[in-house]
């Protein structure tokens, strides 16, 4: 079965709130076994607009990707992200 992943570009306008979103998000995270690839760091903008932070969080299938997305546990941490930073997010099936 292919691994499913969620790809974010972020940019973070408060700092100190995004951190209560990263708390009520790990337990979704937990649920539907997440695993960070990518989180922050060093990177190069080569093409296009780039956002000051890039993730790439790895699960165990595509379904379970969505489902954590669609979990109350992540929407309750979306509802915090909306406010606190811009971001874009695709969900991508591996191969």
């Amino acid at each position: 079965m292919a691994k499913g992943y969620w790809i974010a570009r972020v940019d973070v306008r408060d700092p100190e709130r995004y951190k209560d979103y990263v708390a009520t998000a790990k337990p979704a995270f937990e649920k539907y076994g997440a695993h960070f690839l990518v989180r922050g760091g060093a990177h190069e903008a080569k093409e296009g607009k780039a956002r000051a932070r890039n993730v790439v969080i790895e699960f165990p299938s595509i379904q379970a990707a969505r489902d954590c997305y669609n979990s109350p546990e992540y929407q309750a941490a979306k509802a915090i992200r909306v406010t606190v930073a811009d971001a874009e997010m695709v969900l991508v099936e591996g191969v």
